[in-house]
């Protein structure tokens, strides 16, 4: 059997062989197969045959049993592989630790969609300005990213979850209230007379701020006002995104729920009302960031405080 801390700590012993022919053991033992191995080394199944063979006869026991059309570690090869595995993860995360201290390098940020269309990508070019070098990668979606799994640095989410191991930033509070294009107010006789929401068609995010939101933003602003409405029984168009019902609704198909931070440009522009004017509710989800890296990733720093900074409601001081 081959022993893990006497092949650890015989540094010279591990020197003396060619790390290429290590590169090559570790691609054929996660595929384990020779041809996948080639493909991904872009070098041929011989050759890697052969340095398998070559560092066998070097550490001068088997890492393969071969067998007709297919191979399986031994004993001694899967012990090697399982201490490659773990050398090459903390190198990688070395690797990724130096390459973060510096203000460069790509920043995968994860949005909620509305979010990312109607605030974060109209201001980017901000952000890019002040930092030239960080090449930003934007995704979105409306699920919860786990950050052991996938390679993103931050996350922008809008609902009252808490996130426990991971950094939390709070960015902006948000206040909902229903809004509608002024021909449909005026239709439906909108215009401070909540009674006539009983002849509309609810534009409704059923994942306002998570995947089984449903009625939940409707429900708690008329709970709020006493409105005695059960929204889930009016005629409803159904989105899983905010923005996408926003847009309905400047095209006159019915009466969505407005986030005060996503639809000011659109209330200034007039394109849309607020046909109550006097029942805007401040809701208890919220916007803010999540990071696993916060003290370790310089980019991650300064692309908070510039969210911060131009979100003029939320004071700078005690950013990070």
């Amino acid at each position: 059997m081959l022993d893990d801390d006497r092949f650890i700590t015989t540094n010279r012993l591990v020197s003396g062989y060619q790390l290429a022919k290590f590169h090559t053991f570790e691609a054929a033992a996660r595929y384990c197969s020779f041809m996948r191995a080639a493909e991904e080394l872009c070098i041929t199944p011989s050759a890697v045959s052969h340095q398998i063979n070559k560092l066998e006869e070097e550490l001068n026991f088997k890492l393969f049993n071969r067998f007709h059309r297919r191979i399986e570690l031994t004993q001694n090869g899967k012990n090697l592989f399982n201490i490659l595995k773990k050398s090459l993860a903390i190198l990688n995360r070395e690797i990724f630790e130096i390459k973060s201290q510096e203000l460069m390098g790509q920043l995968t940020i994860y949005s909620r969609p509305s979010f990312a269309k109607e605030w974060l990508v109209p201001k980017i070019s901000e952000f890019n300005k002040k930092h030239p070098y960080i090449t930003l990668n934007i995704l979105t979606g409306n699920g919860v990213v786990n950050f052991n799994r996938h390679c993103v640095d931050l996350a922008i989410y809008y609902d009252d979850l808490q996130h426990e191991d991971l950094d939390v930033y709070h960015i902006m509070n948000e206040t909902i209230m229903p809004i509608c294009s002024p021909t449909y107010a005026e239709h439906y006789q909108l215009n401070e007379c909540v009674e006539n929401l009983k002849h509309c068609l609810i534009l409704h995010d059923n994942q306002a701020w998570r995947y089984d939101s449903n009625f939940d933003e409707w429900q708690s602003w008329g709970k709020h006002f006493n409105i005695d409405i059960d929204f889930e029984d009016l005629p409803t168009m159904l989105f899983d995104r905010s923005d996408l019902a926003i847009v309905a609704a400047i095209n006159h198909s019915g009466i969505a729920m407005g986030r005060k931070n996503i639809i000011n440009k659109y209330i200034a522009s007039g394109e849309l009302i607020t046909p109550f004017p006097n029942m805007a509710l401040t809701c208890k989800q919220r916007y803010y960031v999540v990071s696993a890296t916060r003290h370790r990733n310089p980019k991650v720093k300064a692309f908070v405080r510039w969210l911060k900074e131009n979100l003029s409601e939320q004071p700078v001081e005690n950013v990070i």
